[in-house]
């Protein structure tokens, strides 16, 4: 075999994200891009806000914007800047040495893994979960060990309890949750804290949480998101500009850990190696420059709360059941019968192009990504009702 084991079986393995992603191009081709719904990405289809294309103009027209090397961990006043908001964000006071700017959410992610994982050491999840885990944990020698949320998707903390063994090394959560949409509330994250505080005791070995939070400022009905430093001193938080300020392509995002954690200065140091040798090198100087600038800016969430509102009434009326999304822009429906695939097949034949809950560990549900204009839910909307209503008779 030319190419390794590994890369054999992830190639093997289908990502439903981009198996739906092709069915839908099939259709657009076939029927013409207007008369197909596609709401299989979560690709941010907002412009970026006018204040990034503005700071954008600046640094391109400025010779002396850097464009060369700098630190691993990237430009200290980047740093400083992105640690001055996590501070307000987190209610913990961070320096710019507790900040990596990393390669979006994803580039900062696999650094953890390179950093945290010996082999064999197992990252704890809740389920259903963004389905690229699988592969970030298994490029550095983990295993990812789902457990199950509850009904409504939130945290079944006597779960998590039980599965926590001698080989857990790792717990990431993401909130707002991709692909249901809510929110872990502030004492849940308390306990789940405590429960890491006891097991890391019991086993003798700290038990690291990951806060996974690109749509942490995609939020609805005035909620708010909880700080998860406050509720557990040995955190590291990833997120990235790719939802908040649709920058998805620029490759953008950083890692920040939390001062009092357990050896953050040797955290921060080893995502700092890892980001070179892992071949990333540096987060693109010009996106680092530009959103550097942007702390606190984001594009209009009412955009998206207004699609949240159409489709979620519309559903509702169709007999579709699902936990109301609290933030981020996805809603997770339950389908009328196990086989979530077939389910997401009937959807197709109404030209409706959705991810069956099977790709995010979580059969019997799909998702849709409402990150799509007003116009392509409006003319959806028969569609999902008559799939539904074919379905069950």
């Amino acid at each position: 075999m030319p190419i390794s084991d590994q890369m054999v079986e992830l190639m093997g393995k289908q990502s439903w994200i981009r198996v739906m992603y092709e069915e839908g191009l099939k259709l657009k081709e076939k029927y013409g891009p207007e008369n197909v719904y596609d709401f299989s990405l979560g690709n941010p289809d907002l412009p970026p806000p006018s204040e990034y294309l503005e700071a954008l103009k600046e640094l391109a027209a400025d010779i002396n914007t850097p464009h060369g090397y700098m630190p691993n961990p990237g430009w200290p006043q980047v740093r400083e800047s992105v640690a001055g908001f996590v501070s307000e964000e987190q209610e913990v006071k961070l320096t710019g040495e507790h900040i990596v700017m990393g390669t979006g959410a994803a580039g900062v992610l696999n650094c953890l893994c390179k950093v945290l994982l010996n082999q064999g050491d197992e990252v704890m999840t809740p389920n259903p979960y963004f389905s690229e885990y699988v592969a970030y944990v298994s490029n550095h020698g983990g295993v990812l060990a789902p457990v199950d949320s509850k009904e409504d998707f939130q945290l079944d903390l006597d779960a998590m309890e039980k599965a926590v063994n001698e080989r857990t090394r790792m717990v990431i959560i993401n909130s707002p949750h991709n692909p249901t949409g809510v929110v872990y509330p502030a004492e849940d994250l308390k306990k789940l804290g405590e429960i890491l505080d006891r097991k890391s005791a019991e086993f003798d070995k700290r038990i690291y949480l990951v806060s996974d939070e690109p749509y942490r400022k995609i939020i609805y009905d005035g909620l708010s998101v909880p700080s998860v430093f406050r509720a557990y001193d040995h955190t590291i938080v990833v997120s990235s500009y790719s939802k908040d300020l649709s920058l998805a392509g620029e490759r953008i995002g950083f890692g920040a850990v939390n001062p009092v954690c357990e050896d953050a200065d040797l955290i921060i140091k080893g995502m700092s190696v890892a980001t070179r040798i892992l071949g990333f090198v540096n987060a693109p100087s010009l996106s680092q420059l530009a959103v550097g600038r942007l702390q606190g800016v984001s594009v209009d969430v009412a955009r998206y709360e207004k699609r949240k509102n159409m489709l979620t009434k519309a559903l509702i009326e169709a007999g579709y059941e699902f936990a109301m999304p609290q933030g981020a822009f996805y809603i997770f429906p339950k389908t009328p019968t196990k086989d979530d695939v077939a389910f997401a097949m009937a959807l197709k034949d109404q030209r409706i192009i959705v991810v069956p809950g099977t790709g995010f560990g979580r059969a019997g549900h799909f998702r849709i990504s409402y990150a799509v204009p007003e116009s392509t839910i409006e003319a959806s909307l028969p569609g999902f009702a008559k799939a539904l209503k074919d379905f069950k008779a």
